[in-house]
């Protein structure tokens, strides 16, 4: 859902209505009496996570009200028995999970790749274009970041990706395939953990 000011708020408020108290998470929390941590992740993640995750390179948020859709993620650590009194950061540690946010940055970058190799559509040239700078820091497929005052221009998939893409290593960009770009992607991050934090 895009409005005409091509703002993505009601999309995340339809999501965050979704997957909330009310649905899906709701129903998980009162139907669900074993709540081990493995039987919940597997619960969340195939059907709570989903609903925040659908095309967010389409809808991606980058208002403050508009991220709101992180407090799913906070509310479902917190249903688990022993999480309660544990922060955030500490329960996602404990449960191998990354912030919504982390993911639609990585979402970004992975699709940026497959436009990039030629996997999928949109061309790669019709969004991004090679700087023509001879740095030789980072790798040698870097964007060139457009100039914009525009919230709706410097939010948009095209000029929001640039920044993490242009800070991957060499050995990430030469993957040939998705399946080779993900752990590689993943390494990377373990070594810049705030590669995808906005």
């Amino acid at each position: 859902m895009i409005r005409n000011d091509l703002k993505a708020s009601d999309q995340c408020v339809k999501s965050y209505a979704k997957a909330s108290t009310c649905r899906v998470l709701g129903m998980i929390g009162r139907n669900i009496r074993y709540k081990s941590p493995d039987v919940m992740l597997r619960l969340y993640k195939s059907m709570d996570r989903p609903p925040v995750e659908y095309c967010t390179v389409a809808w991606s948020p980058h208002y403050v009200k508009d991220k709101q859709i992180e407090k799913i993620q906070r509310r479902f650590v917190k249903m688990i028995p022993g999480f309660r009194d544990k922060s955030y950061e500490e329960g996602l540690r404990i449960l191998h999970l990354n912030t919504l946010e982390e993911r639609r940055n990585r979402a970004d970058v992975i699709f940026l790749f497959k436009m990039y190799k030629g996997f999928s559509r949109p061309p790669f040239e019709s969004l991004f274009q090679l700087t023509k700078h001879d740095k030789t820091r980072g790798h040698t497929q870097k964007l060139t970041k457009h100039c914009t005052n525009r919230d709706v221009r410097l939010y948009f998939f095209s000029e929001r990706v640039i920044s993490n893409w242009n800070n991957l290593d060499q050995s990430v960009i030469e993957a040939g395939c998705v399946n080779t770009f993900k752990p590689r992607l993943h390494v990377h991050r373990n070594d810049k953990m705030d590669l995808f934090m906005d």
